[in-house]
């Protein structure tokens, strides 16, 4: 998780948002950063229920992001959080339905995820970017509070409220630009053609390559 995440979260996180409210974020499990912690220490909610599709730190749940309205019901929280996970999804449309529907009215929900030149990042699949006009566009039904790119890294950041007299839009025009294949499509395209398999290979070893470099240099410095 991005350090910008965090602070996006701190700057336009209001404490009587989360206090003694039923509080749901999708894709919890712990892999390099959690709002987690922060939000259960400082905002007192009554209860917060991190949703993931595998066991993990921070996962109380194990649940689909496009069956959350089949296991919890509609209407059931007072806030939705999503953070990263949305460009992993391969039905975004079913998935931000499912956040939405799951939402009480006068609910909000805090969505961050990744932009058109942000590599590709498979753990263990990876599909879609999203820019400012898509979010406009996909949260037209919602009152957008907040909706900024990531100054860190190509990414948008959401904040949004569910009005009361909230109506689904239909998002089954919306294309959105796809990782795997290099240009807006409305399909869920799952497959790649060689050139871009050998291109996204060679991109993560590169990327593991750092890794391994950066960690020695940390090493050596700390001695």
């Amino acid at each position: 998780m991005h350090i910008s995440v965090l602070e996006f979260f701190i700057e336009n996180t209001q404490k009587e948002e989360f206090e003694n409210k039923r509080i749901l974020e999708v894709g919890s499990r712990y892999v390099n950063g959690s709002v987690r912690p922060l939000i259960e220490k400082f905002f007192n909610p009554k209860e917060y229920i991190g949703v993931d599709i595998e066991k993990g730190k921070f996962v109380d749940v194990v649940c689909d992001a496009e069956n959350l309205v089949d296991y919890f019901g509609r209407e059931t929280f007072d806030v939705v959080i999503s953070t990263e996970l949305l460009e992993h999804v391969k039905d975004w449309r079913k998935v931000i339905n499912n956040l939405k529907e799951v939402l009480k009215p006068n609910g909000y929900i805090y969505i961050t995820t990744r932009s058109k030149g942000f590599p590709y990042h498979g753990y263990p699949y990876d599909f879609w970017r999203y820019e400012i006009e898509d979010m406009e566009e996909i949260f037209k039904d919602f009152e957008i509070i907040k909706l900024e790119k990531d100054p860190e890294a190509p990414g948008v950041f959401l904040k949004a409220k569910k009005p009361v007299d909230f109506k689904l839009i239909k998002l089954k025009n919306i294309e959105l630009y796809s990782i795997l294949t290099g240009r807006r499509t409305k399909l869920i395209i799952t497959e790649l053609s060689f050139s871009r398999k050998l291109k996204f290979k060679l991109h993560n070893l590169i990327e593991l390559l750092k890794y391994f470099l950066r960690r020695l240099f940390e090493t050596l410095i700390l001695k």
